[in-house]
């Protein structure tokens, strides 16, 4: 058996080529999981014209996996020193085991994907397929988390754009289902799909835009009942739009696979140039969508902050704010992770009712014989509050810190 393994990384995922056996132990070894690329994916990336048909031959009689780049595994690559190819974007090494030695080492040699750049880059577009393949599935878990029925959200707008967001993901999954089955995307095929991007940006735009009316409704309120209640809307209608943008990302991962196929079938020789411009189309709308996303976030927060500086005179109203702004944080933070967006928020804390009161009666004392008269004050208003809102409970609670404060003196 040849234990030489090649490691082909186009920076997001990592494919690993060799004879069966020794992939497996290599994977296996490194406790690493990984997809099976199979033969028929292997062999569209081959098909670069009679000149690689030696190579060809070689890879036929090996197989590939790919291991997915987390941070983890990022770092747990770098040991192993791949370095960059002709191919933007793409490195490479290769590694084995000598005589008695475990461990798996870089060793000197070229592998048969490396030395051929016509190879590499249609291998360099594999990866790239295959990274959305796994993003796509990763968007279909995240919807099926949130238990959010896209088509049912879809069905219930009036709007003709997202009317028709239905229609092109049927036609998408469709050309998906015969590409599964024929290897590879016909004219035929393609033309059923290519109209498709121009909707599903549609559909992106329009949800976008309701993010940001969300946004925008929370920063023009004042009174923190008005809050409350904008807040609330935001936190049920939040996670709807957020399902109809995974569903898009979802549908443009989609065309790009097909798209990539179609070229590697009609123009072999653009599928590097045009990979590259996929990576960046995408990685764009990733940043678009971010923006969005994050100023709503930021809105839900400053909307929280506002609440809790104000939750001694809205007992209910304030924490219902904080309620929601740390729904809608964790929807937008699942709904991050999905896209493979990196961040991460904490939740804010609403303040107890009876902690405010007792924060702002304690601090008021400190500055002496003023301070008593203040939390006289103080706990005078907060009574009046305290009763209308919270009935006996709050009243006795504003009472009681009324008597603390008596007790003080």
């Amino acid at each position: 058996m040849d234990s030489d393994i090649e490691l082909i990384s186009d920076g997001d995922g990592l494919a690993v080529f060799g004879d069966p056996a020794a992939v497996e132990l290599f994977l296996v070894s490194e406790g690493l999981p990984a997809k099976d690329l199979g033969p028929r994916r292997l062999g569209s990336a081959l098909r670069a014209g009679a000149a690689v048909a030696q190579t060809a031959s070689e890879v036929a009689a090996n197989s590939g996996r790919w291991v997915k780049l987390t941070k983890e595994s990022a770092q747990w690559a770098r040991k192993y020193g791949l370095t960059p190819s002709d191919t933007p974007g793409v490195s490479h090494a290769m590694v084995g085991r000598r005589g008695s030695i475990k461990k798996w080492l870089q060793i000197e040699k070229p592998g048969l994907m490396s030395r051929n750049p016509a190879v590499l880059a249609n291998v360099a577009g594999i990866l790239a397929q295959v990274a959305m393949e796994q993003n796509m599935k990763e968007i279909t878990d995240y919807l099926a988390k949130i238990d959010e029925k896209v088509d049912d959200v879809l069905r219930a707008q009036k709007d003709a754009v997202l009317a028709r967001m239905i229609g092109v993901g049927f036609v998408i999954e469709e050309a998906m289902t015969v590409r599964e089955s024929r290897g590879r995307v016909d004219e035929v095929t393609w033309s059923k799909v290519q109209a498709a991007p121009a909707t599903i940006a549609e559909t992106q735009a329009y949800a976008l835009r309701q993010l940001d009316a969300l946004a925008e409704k929370l920063e023009r309120k004042t009174e923190i009942g008005d809050i409350a209640k904008a807040a609330k809307e935001a936190e049920h209608k939040a996670r709807e739009w957020l399902a109809v943008l995974a569903r898009c990302f979802q549908l443009q991962d989609a065309v790009a696979v097909l798209e990539l196929d179609r070229v590697l079938d009609a123009s072999p020789g653009e599928l590097d140039g045009h990979r590259l411009g996929l990576r960046t189309a995408r990685e764009n709308r990733l940043a678009l969508i971010s923006r969005c996303t994050e100023r709503l976030m930021a809105r839900m927060d400053a909307a929280a902050g506002r609440a809790n500086a104000n939750v001694l005179m809205h007992p209910f109203d304030a924490p219902a704010v904080v309620h929601s702004s740390n729904h809608v944080s964790v929807a937008i933070v699942d709904f991050h992770g999905s896209l493979g967006i990196e961040g991460a928020r904490e939740s804010s804390e609403a303040k107890r009712w009876v902690d405010a009161v007792m924060e702002v009666r304690d601090k008021a004392l400190e500055t002496g014989a003023d301070g008593v008269d203040t939390a006289v004050r103080l706990g005078n208003v907060t009574l009046d509050g305290a009763k209308s809102a919270t009935g006996k409970l709050s009243s006795w609670i504003a009472e009681r810190a009324l008597r603390r404060s008596g007790d003080d003196e």
